[in-house]
């Protein structure tokens, strides 16, 4: 009876806590993501007061908070919206993970790690937080952006790369050989074109099995439809973000909208969790030692990051603003990298590589909303300053010119 109820009391103070942030966040109007990731600090390992009872609640949560945040982006798009983007947005994925892959690999290399650690902060480097992303998208109203379903194929790009990324790397960790690592890709890119081929053809009849005119056995179904593909995905070895993201866009019509405002208050809640859990994790102390390495990683990566989503919402015939807003968009990392920094810890790969990964997973974690909101505001003033600058640099020589004519010919007029 004790731990229930401190258990209730510690959550309680959670969610109260939240509630808080969030109505700050919104005075402020600002993402309160970067205020949930700090009280995590601050409640996590080595912070003011570590939680007890209720953190491995707190950790199914954050869980759930990721699938909702991934179905909810689902809905927002139609199959046919999926297939178009990804036929016409791969090249964009295949420059995405060479401009953010390598500066990871090519880090690990340089601290002399290894090659296995560098394919590890490739990864790390690469994959952006869908689950951040999807909520900076929602916060500053962008869902209906044209630049949107670019910032899109190039996440879901990211996030069925990892049916392949993964399987490799888990058997480059556990020293597998070919066989047993190829059997495992093998089962994983099934698995996620099965899935994708479900939700193309099928989605009209998954449509009319879930719709219901009761909202109540709506959302009983539609979430648990949700929570069992991420949870059958997830044991063969594909990323669950993507089952939930595959069922959302398998929903569509009515069922898509009235699902949308059944699960919103659910989503809200459980990815404020997420962000929490994510600070909860991580230990300050581990921190300033790896900061400096971290730091550089961050900026390169930041930087590379925006120049992805520029090239590809112009591929895309996007307008310059927009095209900006994506590259801003896409900079936050999350859930996936700490995954993956996740799997090469337990496997003792290299001791500094869980606080190199935390560190930079943190630092962009909270930059990714502010370049989200101020890329496109910061490249509009650096070009109105140049626009300025250039007739005033044309104005000086036809000044002189006039001088020099005026000094020459003497007044003007009878003599």
């Amino acid at each position: 009876m004790h731990s229930s109820a401190i258990f209730l009391i510690e959550f309680g103070a959670i969610i109260l806590g939240l509630g808080l942030l969030g109505r700050l966040a919104g005075r402020l109007k600002f993402s309160p993501i970067p205020l949930y990731l700090l009280a995590g600090l601050a409640f996590g390992e080595g912070g003011l007061l570590p939680l007890g009872t209720s953190e491995e609640f707190v950790a199914i949560g954050a869980e759930i908070g990721v699938i909702l945040l991934l179905l909810m982006l689902g809905l927002e798009y139609t199959a046919s919206d999926l297939v178009s983007n990804l036929k016409t947005q791969y090249p964009a994925g295949l420059v995405d993970a060479a401009l953010n892959a390598l500066p990871g690999a090519a880090m690990a290399l340089l601290l002399g790690w290894g090659p296995v650690a560098a394919v590890v902060l490739a990864g790390v480097t690469w994959i952006s937080s869908s689950g951040v992303i999807a909520k900076v998208l929602g916060d500053l109203g962008r869902l209906g952006n044209r630049e949107t379903p670019v910032i899109l194929s190039i996440l879901v790009l990211e996030d069925l790369s990892m049916a392949v990324y993964l399987p490799i790397l888990t058997a480059l960790l556990a020293g597998a050989g070919l066989a047993a690592g190829s059997l495992t890709l093998a089962i994983a890119l099934g698995v996620a074109g099965l899935v994708l081929l479900l939700a193309v053809r099928y989605g009209r009849h998954i449509s009319r099995f879930v719709s219901s005119d009761d909202p109540e056995k709506l959302l009983l179904v539609v979430l648990g439809l949700t929570l069992l593909v991420a949870g059958i995905a997830q044991q063969l070895q594909v990323s669950a973000a993507v089952g939930a993201f595959l069922v959302g866009i398998a929903l569509s019509g009515e069922v898509a909208e009235g699902a949308h405002n059944l699960l919103a208050p659910l989503r809200d809640l459980f990815a404020a969790v997420f962000f929490v859990f994510f600070g909860l994790h991580t230990d300050p102390a581990s921190i300033p030692p790896v900061l400096l390495p971290a730091l550089a990683l961050a900026v390169v990566t930041a930087a590379t990051k925006i120049a992805t989503g520029y090239w590809a919402a112009k591929r895309a015939g996007v307008g310059i603003k927009g095209r900006w807003r994506a590259g801003g968009t896409l900079v936050a990392r999350g859930e996936f990298s700490i995954v993956i920094a996740g799997l090469a810890v337990t496997a003792g790969i290299e001791p500094s590589l869980g606080p190199l990964a935390t560190a930079y997973v943190l630092i962009l974690v909270v930059l990714g909303p502010l370049t989200a909101r101020f890329t496109e505001p910061a490249a509009a003033w650096i070009t109105r300053r140049r626009t300025l600058s250039v007739p005033r640099q044309a104005e000086a020589p036809a000044q002189e010119e006039a001088t020099k004519a005026i000094q020459g010919n003497g007044p003007v007029g009878p003599a």
